[in-house]
């Protein structure tokens, strides 16, 4: 039998095995935390692609009690104007909606669903280096263990060090010119729905809020940061001082941003995002990248965890239907077009967060307008991203 040695927790390391599995691949998670994550990050949305990859590994039910369904985005203006709305459902009859969910759920659910299919999962194992030998590669761990397999799956999100062994000269993540807060505040703002995610594209910063089932209402800010703090500044920033910044920053917006940061429980902490554009091999002889650590991309995509779920039934399918050699080519080719194109998405989305008054009034003349014309026209902007679907059965080509 084929063997995989899955570097990474998170999202992309557990689903990733659990695909293999199903392809017939006995595969190992080594995880450099001793423990699955239980507070990691705030919340985050899979999407109906997601989903969509997770039905072909049936499992999907593993992640429905962790979230609750999330059908529509409307987009406002610093006036309280709604700009415009887009679903987040497929235009299959059987494409259900994005769900939102905390992000420490999430990897917990995975993690207990692939412990329940009796992957095995190794905590404290820090991967150091790996090497090729004659038929296998050989992964070497922080604790002075090693382990050899036939393919070694790089998992380890941003920060990959198996990405810095694939590609030794890929250039470091680029900073995502905003920084990050969110909370689970005990307010409901008036005319708020269960599951209507709303954006306001605040005068110096973006906020967005959602009403939960718990009566809790979620959201985060994304104040503007052309330049990268140092991890020591986020971390050093207190609960006053992310208070401050936000009451600065939404005072005189129309929106329920300073209610609903006042009816949070502290503290408040803050961090980076990074993105990576492009890693210029994905791939060297046996050890292949997924998810993050191959194209991370902004939380304003919404796509982060979803893509990697797809990644991991298209590396199943591929080792599935090809020598080793071939598959990691083939996966390649058919997953670095798709996730190019999130990831500037992504950018170009989050740096339209903070515009200068100009652009900021183009942009609330021309949204509404071009929403509408392709809400007329059946066209949604977006689409493109959810509609994705992959066939666990189909069979898979060389590159």
């Amino acid at each position: 039998m084929t063997r995989a040695l899955v570097i990474g927790g998170g999202v992309a390391g557990p689903v990733t095995a659990v695909a293999l599995q199903k392809a017939g691949i006995d595969a190992t998670v080594h995880e450099a935390r001793t423990a699955p994550a239980s507070d990691v990050g705030a919340w985050l949305g899979l999407q109906t692609n997601g989903l969509d990859a997770l039905r072909a590994l049936d499992a999907e039910d593993a992640v429905a009690g962790v979230g609750f369904p999330t059908p529509v985005i409307e987009l406002r203006s610093w006036t309280g104007r709604v700009l415009g709305a887009l679903p987040t459902s497929g235009p299959r009859p059987d494409s259900p909606p994005g769900l939102s969910m905390k992000r420490s759920e999430l990897y917990q659910a995975l993690h207990a669903e692939a412990l329940r299919r009796g992957v095995r999962v190794r905590h404290g194992s820090r991967l150091v280096d790996a090497h090729e030998t004659p038929d296998g590669v050989t992964a070497v761990f922080a604790d002075g263990t090693s382990e050899t397999a036939d393919v070694l799956v790089g998992a380890d999100g941003v920060r990959s060090r198996v990405r810095s062994l694939v590609d030794p000269d890929c250039p470091p993540p680029r900073h995502v010119p905003v920084l990050n807060t969110a909370g689970y505040s005990e307010h409901t703002p008036a005319g708020a729905q269960v599951g209507r995610l709303t954006m306001v594209f605040g005068r110096r910063s973006f906020f967005g809020y959602l009403a939960a089932p718990t009566g809790q209402t979620w959201w985060f800010a994304n104040p503007p940061a052309p330049s990268e703090p140092t991890a020591e500044q986020v971390a050093a920033t207190s609960d006053a001082q992310w208070r401050s910044l936000l009451h600065e920053l939404h005072a005189g917006d129309r929106c329920p941003a300073l209610a609903l940061v006042d009816a949070t429980p502290g503290p408040l902490r803050g961090w980076t995002t990074h993105d990576v554009p492009t890693v210029g091999r994905w791939h060297r002889g046996r050890t292949v990248l997924v998810g993050d650590a191959a194209h991370a991309t902004s939380p304003a995509a919404g796509q982060g965890s979803s893509l990697a779920v797809e990644d991991a039934v298209v590396l199943a399918r591929c080792l599935r239907d090809l020598p080793v050699p071939e598959a990691l080519a083939a996966f390649e080719a058919a997953r670095r077009p798709r996730a190019e194109r999130v990831v500037a998405h992504g950018w170009r989305t989050s740096s339209a967060k903070s515009l200068n008054p100009v652009a900021r009034t183009v942009r609330d003349l021309v949204m509404p307008v071009g929403l509408r014309v392709a809400a007329a026209r059946g066209r949604d902007p977006q689409l493109w991203m959810r509609d994705h679907h992959l066939d666990w059965d189909a069979p898979v080509a060389a590159a």
